[in-house]
């Protein structure tokens, strides 16, 4: 869509109290999930990775599901789901559901490439299923435009990083433009994307494929899909493994809150990451030799415009902000990362890039990360899975967080966030916080507790110490906010971290497969550090 959807932050507020999908009556029995033979244009998504073997065993099928879960005989939506059996049948535990996170993020074919995540031990004894939640990809994507030539007139001058009182003044009236598109267009999944509608759908599609009880993992904003899960149905959850996570309580209960301190998970990231760099030495780091304070002089200058590039390209502070938030969530982004930051340095000072044998022309770049299209921050994707564009993202925060209903006060919010989190606190504002409160549903059905239900087995959380898009503190908040929950802590950088630390993959697969939770204060390492 735009550049200005290039963060995942939040601020604003709808009111709602407990949606009435919360007491909705029981459905008539479900019908088995019918799997057939996956479609040509799914196949042809899949990455290089999956081998003509295993694309052979791939089965597909598209779940229904009411529109309005407190309506179960009312209008009906389809999940698709793709399914990567178990290699020994014999032995079959049951399925194991996926999420990437997102919201928006599709998760179609995750089963596919789960070997990625999981060891053999777990791909042995379960069917592995993925699948695109309500409103997302190939399930009936909400959409709030007809053509790309109306996205294309919204989006003109909405901006990523507002700054000037024209900037701001043209974000907020094209902001608005946009949640009317989506009144208009957007259709009757428009009132019904809470997560609480998805985790129901999650529910109805555990007892399509037969399972008694729900084995999750999720990542990022799959973490609230689980962990809202394992509240509403307690009893039926068996193992579930949520790793990068949310603050379900506080982002449900306020948004604006919850998005000031995810800008500041991305501070302490780049704080991390720019102090390891220097640590490494320029020899393995480009951007080594008092990288804050290069760093931090390079602000400055693009704050008073942008600078052109040997290539005739030019950089702006959005430019910079915006590519380091999103290659924080990625470990091996970081050392063409800093190759890229040390090149706009040199640009800004010609006499340093005279200096040193570094020249710009070396930079190698990588290609954007698909994540979440554009870069809404969420997501921590497989290098070639394709994303459909739709508008999910929008009608599941601005459904779930609570906002209040006018823009009146962004810009003091921004500054007072930016003052905070000098480098993203005002990138994250230009987000949520612009559109959720003109977001056109009023009185959402959503979950917002409790979270302390106990479950069978300890839920198992996930989280990295320099986790950019999900601070560390939030996996802290999920553990003592659950009934029962057991903490792995990864000494890593990026979102998320399940196929990238051996040992946190060992002690996930023990528990998954024989629910032995890992012990009380484990502490893992990743693969691999940065500049290692």
């Amino acid at each position: 869509m735009r550049a200005a959807l290039a963060s995942a932050l939040v601020l604003g507020t709808i009111v709602s109290g407990l949606g009435t999908a919360s007491a909705q009556t029981e459905a008539s029995a479900v019908r088995p999930a019918a799997w057939g033979q996956c479609a040509a244009d799914v196949l042809a998504s899949l990455p290089a990775s999956v081998t003509p073997e295993e694309r052979a065993r791939l089965t597909c099928a598209v779940q229904e599901v009411p529109v309005d879960h407190s309506r179960p005989r009312g209008e009906k939506t389809g999940i698709a789901m793709m399914k990567r059996p178990a290699n020994d049948p014999s032995k079959k535990i049951g399925s194991i559901f996926l999420n990437p996170g997102g919201p928006g993020g599709s998760g179609l074919i995750r089963g596919a490439v789960s070997k990625n995540y999981f060891q053999p031990a777990v791909l042995d004894r379960f069917d592995i299923i993925g699948f695109d939640p309500r409103g997302v990809a190939r399930s009936n994507p909400l959409r709030c435009f007809r053509t790309q030539e109306e996205a294309d007139a919204v989006n003109e001058g909405w901006y990523a990083l507002p700054r000037t009182t024209e900037e701001i003044s043209s974000s907020i009236r094209q902001s608005k433009a946009y949640t009317d598109y989506c009144k208009i267009n957007a259709g009757p999944l428009l009132n019904h994307m809470s997560t609480e509608a998805v985790v129901r759908d999650l529910d109805i599609m555990r007892e399509a494929v037969g399972d008694k009880q729900l084995n999750f993992v999720g990542f990022s904003y799959g973490t609230l899909i689980g962990s809202t899960y394992a509240n509403i149905f307690p009893q039926r959850t068996r193992a579930m493994v949520i790793d990068g996570n949310v603050d379900p309580q506080l982002r449900l209960t306020n948004g604006t809150e919850y998005d000031r301190q995810r800008a500041k998970g991305f501070e302490i990231a780049l704080d991390a990451m720019l102090k390891r760099c220097d640590s490494a030495g320029v020899a393995k780091c480009a951007f080594a030799g008092n990288a804050r304070q290069k760093f931090e002089v390079m602000k400055t200058a693009l704050g008073k415009g942008p600078v052109t590039m040997p290539d005739g390209k030019q950089v702006g502070l959005a430019d910079v902000i915006g590519r380091v938030s999103s290659d924080l969530y990625s470990v091996p982004r970081f050392a063409t990362l800093v190759q890229w930051l040390q090149s706009v340095h040199q640009a800004l000072n010609p006499s340093a890039a005279a200096a040193t044998t570094f020249g710009v022309q070396s930079v190698v770049d990588l290609p954007a990360p698909l994540n979440n299209s554009g870069g809404r921050m969420d997501v921590d994707p497989l290098p070639d899975t394709p994303y459909t564009a739709d508008d999910s993202y929008y009608a599941v925060n601005c459904t779930d967080k609570p906002f209040v209903r006018t823009n009146r006060f962004w810009a003091q919010t921004a500054s007072k966030w930016e003052k905070e989190s000098p480098t993203f606190g005002r990138y994250q504002a230009a987000s949520d916080l612009l559109t959720c409160p003109t977001w056109p549903t009023r009185h959402p059905d959503r979950w917002i507790g409790p979270w302390n239900r106990k479950t069978p087995n300890p839920v198992v959380v996930v989280g990295n110490y320099y986790d950019p898009a999900t601070q560390y503190l939030f996996s802290q908040r999920m553990v003592k906010e659950l009934g029962n929950a057991r903490l792995i802590s990864v000494d890593s950088f990026g979102h998320c971290i399940l196929g990238r630390s051996a040992a946190t993959d060992a002690a996930v697969a023990k528990y998954l497969v024989d629910l032995i939770p890992p012990a009380e204060g484990s502490v893992f390492q990743p693969n691999v550090q940065p500049f290692a």
